[in-house]
C-alpha cells in the first residue's frame, strides 16, 4: 500500500487524531475556530458559515444553554405564590415552570449533540480542503457544493428536512416524555402552581414492586392487555386464512363478489363502525330491542355493563373488523404458491388436511410472520377498538384512578394523562409498553423463518 493510501486510511479511521498530528496550523486551528481552513484555502462562504454556527452556538450556551442545563438538574426552585404589593394587596408572583425547564434542558442537550456533528463535519471539511490545496488540486467553490447537492450529494439535500422534522417532532418529544417517568409530575405537582422534581426510579417501583393500588391495577391490566393482544391477533389471522382458503376453493362460485363483500368493510372508517356498534349494543340499542321483541330475552344483554360480556364483545368486534385484512393478504399469497408443490403432494397421496398443514400454512406463515408480529404489537397498542367501544368500562372500583375492567395499558395511560394528570405514571407505563413490544418483536422475528431463510421458503 502506498504512503498516500496509508495516510487516507488514517484520516478515515480517526479524523481528529490525524488532524492534531499532521493537519497543519490552519487545520489545527479549525478545532477551535470552525471554518478557518476553508476561509484560508478559498472556501470563503462555507468557512464563514461554519464560523457563524460556532458563534451562534457559543452565544446560545452563554445566554440560554448553560442556564437550561442547570435548570434541567433542579427543574425549578421558585414556585408561584401570593405576595403583598406596595398597596397591601395580594398579587400573584410568577414562579418557574418545571415543564418548560425540562423541555428547555432536553432541547439544549439535542442542540449540543447536533453541534457536535457540525463540529466533526467542519474538521472533515478542513482536512479535505487542505489536502486539495497542498496537492495543487482545484478547491470546490460554493457553486460546486450547491451543484453537488443535486447530483452526488442529493441524498443530503433530500434527507435534511426529514431529519430536522424527526429531531423536532419525534426525538425531542420522545426524550421529554421518557424523562417525565423519572419525575413526580402528577395532579399534586402541576406547574407553575406546584413544581415537580426528579424522583429516580420511584415510579417504576410503585408500578412494579409495591403493594400500592397502582401496582394492583397495573398487573391485571397488563394481563388483560396480553390476553387481548393474543386472542385478537390469532383470531383475525387464522380466521382470515380460513376465509381466504374457503373463497379460493374450486367449489365456490362468484369468488370476486365474495372478496368484494368482505373488503367493503375496510372502506368504512374504523372509528365510525366502532361507534355504530357501540350504539347498537347498548341496553336500548337495536340488538337488545330486537331480541326482546322476538322473545329470545326478557331483559337487555349486558354487552357493556358486565366485564366478561364486554371483553367477549370487544374480541368479536375486532374479529369482524380484522378478518378482511388477513383474507386479502392471504388471497394474494395463495395465488403465488407454486402449483408443483400441490401436484407432488397429491401424487404422494396426501389428504387436503395434510396439504394444508405441510404446504399451505407453512408457506403463508413464512411470508406473513413479520405481519403477524406487527399485528400483535398493534393490538397491544390498539387504542381505537377499546376506547371507542367501551372507553375501558365497566368501571372497576379496585383499580387506580378510574381504570376500567376492559382497559388495556394504552387506554389506561390515556386516562392517567387526560383525566387524572398523572403524567409520571403514564410515562412509566409507556416505557414498559415499549420494552414489552421491542423485546417481543426482536426475539420472535429473529427466531422466525423469514429472518433465518432470507433466500426463500423451504419445506
Amino acid at each position: 500500500m502506498k504512503k498516500t493510501q496509508l495516510k487516507q486510511v488514517a484520516v478515515n479511521d480517526n479524523q481528529i487524531k490525524y488532524t492534531l498530528a499532521n493537519g497543519g496550523i490552519f487545520v489545527k486551528l479549525s478545532l477551535v475556530f470552525m471554518g478557518i481552513s476553508n476561509i484560508r484555502f478559498g472556501q470563503l462562504i462555507k468557512g464563514i458559515g461554519f464560523l457563524f454556527m460556532e458563534l451562534a452556538f457559543i452565544y446560545y450556551m452563554i445566554f440560554a444553554g448553560a442556564s437550561s442545563l442547570l435548570n434541567l438538574i433542579t427543574l425549578g426552585s421558585r414556585q408561584q405564590s401570593m405576595v403583598k404589593d406596595a398597596t397591601g394587596m395580594f398579587v400573584v408572583m410568577q414562579g418557574e415552570n418545571s415543564m418548560r425547564l425540562l423541555l428547555g434542558g432536553v432541547a439544549t442537550l439535542l442542540i449540543i449533540v447536533v453541534f457536535a456533528f457540525v463540529w466533526v463535519s467542519s474538521i472533515k471539511s478542513a482536512l479535505k480542503v487542505t489536502n486539495l490545496y497542498k496537492n495543487n488540486k482545484r478547491v470546490p467553490t460554493i457553486i460546486d457544493d450547491i451543484k453537488s447537492l443535486f447530483d452526488i450529494n442529493i441524498h443530503k439535500l433530500l434527507l435534511f428536512v426529514p431529519i430536522v422534522g424527526l429531531i423536532v417532532l419525534t426525538i425531542l418529544p420522545l426524550i421529554y416524555m421518557i424523562l417525565m417517568a423519572f419525575t413526580n409530575y402528577d395532579s399534586a405537582h402541576q406547574p407553575p402552581g406546584k413544581l415537580f422534581n426528579w424522583v429516580g426510579l420511584d415510579n417504576f417501583k410503585k408500578l412494579l414492586t409495591s403493594s400500592d393500588t397502582l401496582a394492583k391495577t397495573f398487573f391485571p391490566v397488563l394481563e388483560w392487555t396480553i390476553i387481548w393482544a393474543i386472542i385478537a391477533t390469532l383470531s383475525c389471522y387464522f380466521g382470515g386464512i380460513l376465509l381466504a382458503i374457503l373463497i379460493s376453493s374450486k367449489g365456490i362460485r362468484y369468488k370476486k363478489m365474495w372478496r368484494t363483500i368482505f373488503v367493503l368493510s375496510m372502506a368504512i372508517p374504523g372509528f365510525i363502525g366502532l361507534l355504530l356498534l357501540r350504539g347498537m349494543l347498548t341496553s336500548n340499542g337495536i340488538v337488545n330491542i330486537l331480541l326482546q321483541n322476538m322473545g329470545f330475552i326478557s331483559s337487555p344483554l349486558p354487552f357493556w355493563t358486565n366485564a366478561i360480556w364486554a371483553k367477549a364483545t370487544i374480541l368479536f368486534t375486532n374479529f369482524w373488523i380484522g378478518i378482511p385484512v388477513t383474507m386479502l393478504l392471504t388471497s394474494g399469497i395463495l395465488v403465488n404458491i407454486p402449483s408443483d408443490l400441490f401436484e407432488s403432494a397429491k401424487i404422494d397421496g396426501a389428504t387436503p388436511t395434510k396439504i394444508f398443514l405441510k404446504i399451505t400454512f407453512p408457506y403463508i406463515f413464512f411470508i406473513t410472520t413479520p405481519t403477524l408480529i406487527t399485528a400483535f404489537i398493534g393490538n397491544i397498542n390498539n387504542f381505537n377498538v377499546i376506547y371507542f367501544l367501551t372507553a375501558g368500562a365497566p368501571l372497576n372500583l379496585h383499580y387506580f384512578q378510574g381504570a376500567g375492567s376492559t382497559d388495556i395499558l394504552i387506554t389506561w395511560l390515556y386516562k392517567l394523562t387526560m383525566q387524572n394528570g398523572a403524567f409520571c405514571y403514564a410515562s412509566a407505563i409507556g416505557i414498559v409498553v415499549f420494552l414489552i413490544s421491542a423485546i417481543f418483536s426482536l426475539i420472535t422475528f429473529r427466531r422466525s423463518g423469514a429472518f433465518k431463510n432470507e433466500e426463500g421458503f423451504q419445506l
